[in-house]
């Protein structure tokens, strides 16, 4: 073989190879632990109920899905049933491509009907975007409110390594305040069962402690929610439209006796397991985009966790 091509043979196969570890890498992890599947779905009528915005939301005939939108005249949520005081809480979400700029789709748990001005709050939204840029997946905690009339979130932002308007993915809150033998307090956010973010309690005020339903919603957030408000929702584009399917719980209602725990969400009960952490790990260091720990812009005395 000449020596010219041999070496361009080389480069070839050098380059594909690097092609390939290149894919590896970015490539999502196995967790090794897969809590959704240990769950099964629940009819939507079972465990929810329209909250607001009835002509702008549809349950597939099986109760399986609910598709819910957004246009100029509003757009619409629903609620559990019952309020929890531990739990997992799943649901499989599909969104909308195109311009979706100023939309948020969320998944949530809350208790500010029942606690207005003063409430506590774990968030899943996905904040809508402009052609040719990735949706940003926010997740959130806020505890008790402000205290001081001021709204502290704590917001970790990502980038799927998926297109979420493709098909459905599993996304799930676990969230366990009860101190339990094997259980520690912690909320833990997951995509497709890869554990994105862990956070626990360090102090009775960092933590939210008392009863929350579950929520899905789709709304009208342009005042902040894409590049800051730099882009609003656009109504020549809608509806805008967000798909919800295979809904579970598995926790405990605020009536529940207090023998009753959620589901684990790791192997052993009480912590992530190695393969689950690097698999976070991994997440949060090639898709992460924003942490409020790491942002001096803020008060930092308002976020003592950090």
């Amino acid at each position: 073989m000449p020596l010219p091509i041999y070496f361009s043979m080389a480069l070839l196969i050098q380059c594909l190879v690097l092609l390939m570890l290149q894919q590896s890498l970015n490539a999502q992890p196995s967790p090794g632990f897969y809590p959704s599947s240990r769950i099964r779905p629940l009819r939507f009528s079972r465990a929810y109920n329209n909250l607001w915005g009835p002509q702008h939301q549809a349950v597939s005939p099986d109760q399986s899905s609910a598709t819910i939108w957004l246009d100029r005249s509003s757009g619409s949520g629903f609620k559990s049933k019952r309020p929890y005081r531990n739990g997992y809480f799943e649901a499989s979400i599909k969104l909308q491509s195109g311009y979706t700029a100023g939309v948020n789709t969320a998944f949530y748990l809350s208790n500010n009907e029942a606690h207005p001005g003063f409430h506590d709050e774990v968030d899943i939204e996905f904040l809508g975007t402009t052609p040719g840029k990735p949706y940003t997946m926010q997740t959130n905690v806020y505890v008790r409110g402000s205290g001081d009339g001021r709204i502290i979130g704590r917001e970790m932002r990502f980038h799927l390594w998926f297109d979420p308007t493709a098909d459905f993915h599993h996304y799930a809150i676990l969230w366990n305040p009860d101190e339990i033998i094997n259980y520690i307090d912690v909320c833990r956010f997951f995509v497709d069962d890869v554990p994105i973010r862990r956070y626990g309690r360090k102090t009775e005020s960092t933590f939210p402690g008392r009863p929350m339903w579950i929520y899905g919603s789709i709304w009208d957030a342009s005042s902040w929610a894409t590049e800051n408000g730099r882009y609003k929702a656009d109504y020549r584009y809608q509806p805008f439209v967000s798909r919800f399917s295979n809904f579970k719980i598995a926790g405990c209602s605020a009536f529940a006796p207090w023998s009753c725990h959620p589901t684990s969400s790791s192997p052993s009960g009480d912590g992530l397991s190695p393969q689950q952490y690097a698999a976070m790990q991994w997440v949060q260091r090639n898709h992460m985009v924003y942490y409020y720990c790491q942002d001096y812009s803020r008060d930092r005395s308002l976020t003592p966790e950090c």
